[in-house]
């Protein structure tokens, strides 16, 4: 599972009612305590409205800053359901987070199966009658992907179809200093801390929005060894890396697995490098903090170089097992001879 949630037996009752009661239109779940529950049932307007109709009723329960899966009867034939998955960007950071990296888990865990297709909402308006054609355009533009894919294609194209100033969220750090961040973002720093997800996540500042933003892997697999990582880092632009590392011991013994932070900041000129060596040591404490304490992300080892071609699999195992000490014994000096 992705967040360590799992559904609670009520839900799973009241899912089975969903299924095989065709007079039932949705099922709301919220989390609760570590669990997947129900919050309340929907049931038709008529025995001939139709989706668009029976969707009305969703207004009130959507809230502009709380998150919620809102399970829909939307097909005449197996499989009935679409599971959304609304996080508006005014909700709190933690339960923004939960939600989106526990979506998966609802889905797979009430059986995948019943499920034809998912959705990712921020605003209210896209899960109207005419969000809901919009999500359907989209979908007929699609080449077929698996779940995680999709998951990730939603998260991002929310991001896109929000515009400016939506799709981010503004971290309170101090009462001097926010540090907006973006959902997918967000979401893959919460998947590293979960364990799941792949190896490697970048950051970057955006230097007109001063947004940090997620840097999409460019390869089809997450990097494995520090060469791969070296690799993954731009040598022209500053990069805050966190980086899911499995660590051999050079002298042998049990390797470990780890997670390192690296701050890499090249010396390359002109005014927009400048902007970047003033606005991205201001951030990196930010970074940090929403990484540990809101994504649950353990650090073992923090580096701070100007170019990645700095990082090698020697310095950063010499940092992860370092050379015990050999203390040599205090001897005191002979005395004078006659």
């Amino acid at each position: 599972m992705q967040s360590g949630i799992s559904a609670s037996q009520e839900l799973v009752s009241q899912f089975n009612k969903l299924l095989s009661d065709s007079s039932l239109f949705g099922l709301l779940v919220t989390i609760t305590s570590e669990s997947l529950t129900p919050l309340t049932t929907l049931s038709r307007t008529s025995s001939s409205s139709d989706f668009a109709t029976d969707l009305k009723q969703l207004t009130d329960y959507i809230k502009p800053d709380e998150a919620l899966y809102i399970l829909l009867r939307r097909y005449e034939s197996a499989p009935y359901l679409i599971a959304v998955t609304y996080v508006p960007d005014t909700a709190k950071v933690r339960q923004k987070m939960l939600f989106a990296s526990t979506r998966l888990t609802l889905v797979r865990e009430l059986g995948s199966e019943h499920f034809r297709e998912t959705m990712f909402a921020t605003m209210a308006n896209e899960l109207s009658a005419d969000g809901f054609d919009k999500h359907d355009r989209h979908n007929e533009l699609d080449a077929p992907l698996t779940e995680e894919e999709r998951t990730l294609g939603e998260v991002k194209r929310a991001e896109a179809e929000a515009g400016a100033g939506t799709g981010v969220r503004e971290i309170h750090l101090s009462k001097t200093m926010n540090m907006p961040v973006a959902t997918d973002a967000l979401v893959a720093l919460s998947a590293l801390g979960h364990g799941e997800g792949g190896s490697l996540v970048m950051l970057k500042v955006n230097p007109d929005t001063e947004v940090v933003e997620l840097i999409p892997n460019s390869g089809s697999d997450s990097p494995s060894t520090i060469a791969g990582l070296v690799g993954a880092i731009s040598p022209t632009e500053p990069r805050f890396t966190f980086f899911r590392y499995v660590a051999t011991p050079p002298r042998g013994g049990e390797e470990k697995t780890v997670v390192l932070f690296f701050y890499t900041n090249p010396p390359t000129p002109g005014t927009k490098a400048i902007k970047y060596r003033m606005l991205y040591p201001l951030m990196k404490r930010a970074v940090l903090e929403v990484a540990t304490k809101e994504a649950g992300i353990q650090v073992e080892k923090k580096f701070e170089l100007e170019d990645p071609s700095e990082i090698t699999e020697e310095s950063v195992l010499s940092e992860l097992f370092p050379e015990a000490e050999t203390k040599t014994a205090f001897r005191r000096p002979k005395r004078p001879g006659r």
